[in-house]
């Protein structure tokens, strides 16, 4: 009789986190990445939404003059341009967001509902814009590569000298080399097989290989199809003559990234509050040797790929 006394007297664990206050959390959501490409663009503002881009036509040189005599007639020269230079539009990524009143209402203690559906539609929204900077078909990455700048390994395995080779594809101020993480994890399986361990730099508070001082950032929008990848190298800016992210400026509802707005599009009969998110971007190769890829790269014959 006395055991049976105690165990009812003795409050249980359930029964004492009644009267617990758990320490919450924002929603955590796993498909969100550092989205290292759209932090290393220099984004450029297209205020009308279209970006023209001026080259100068293909062969076209400047005639000088190096002589030394005093009397000498000087050279007539001039630069021409492309007649039809290509126009880049602005793509849209857009989703509307919806929130039932009485959720905002009731269950925006400790976190706001909306401000939290927000952050969430705005972080899908941005992984979809690295994927379609560097898939798209039309100005992403991967399709902007003219013929001369596109090799394939050696050997299936990114190697050190398959590297070597994009350099002296973009030997003019290369910014980094843009992989994806298991193509980073078997270039440098390679290198420690070989001897030559690649070096490791720090950037942005993270850890990154390098390979002649130039730093590979890893993105998992670089898809892996049966077993192959790719990985580019690139030069940025305008000044250098690169690759450049377009943005559309000065947006209704501008968020704080380019080209991002979000707008309330009122509430419904259903009493359901509607919000329009939108990203209006594109990106432009300004001269061919701005880019190069490295093609068919093996990573692994042990893992299985969406």
């Amino acid at each position: 009789m006395t055991d049976r006394i105690e165990q009812q007297t003795a409050l249980g664990d359930v029964a004492a986190r009644q009267l617990a206050i758990a320490t919450r959390t924002v929603p955590q959501m796993g498909s969100i990445t550092p989205r290292w490409l759209t932090h290393l663009l220099q984004w450029v503002p297209v205020e009308a939404g279209i970006y023209r881009l001026n080259r100068v036509k293909e062969g076209s040189s400047v005639t000088v003059d190096c002589s030394n005599r005093d009397e000498r007639e000087l050279p007539q020269t001039f630069v021409d341009y492309e007649e039809s230079p290509r126009e880049y539009m602005l793509s849209a990524v857009n989703t509307v967001l919806d929130v039932h009143t009485r959720v905002s209402d009731l269950y925006s203690s400790p976190y706001n509902q909306v401000g939290e559906q927000l952050r969430l539609t705005i972080e899908t929204i941005k992984e979809r814009q690295e994927s379609e900077l560097i898939n798209n078909r039309e100005y992403g990455l991967l399709h902007s590569i003219a013929a001369s700048q596109r090799i394939k390994t050696r050997t299936g395995a990114p190697t050190p000298d398959d590297l070597d080779e994009l350099i002296s594809k973009v030997w003019k101020e290369p910014g980094f080399f843009l992989a994806h993480p298991l193509a980073i994890a078997a270039f440098g399986r390679e290198c420690t097989r070989r001897g030559v361990p690649p070096p490791t730099v720090s950037l942005f508070g993270s850890q990154f290989l390098t390979w002649r001082g130039i730093p590979l950032f890893p993105s998992d929008k670089l898809t892996i199809e049966n077993g192959k990848s790719n990985i580019l190298l690139l030069r940025t800016g305008e000044s250098r003559q690169g690759v450049v992210g377009l943005f559309q400026p000065n947006l209704q509802g501008e968020q704080n990234s380019p080209g991002l707005s979000v707008r309330f599009m009122g509430i419904n009969h259903k009493a359901i509050a509607s919000y329009l998110v939108s990203l209006y971007c594109s990106l432009a190769v300004l001269t061919e040797d701005a880019i190069a890829v490295l093609e068919e790269v093996e990573v692994g014959k042990y893992h299985e790929y969406k």
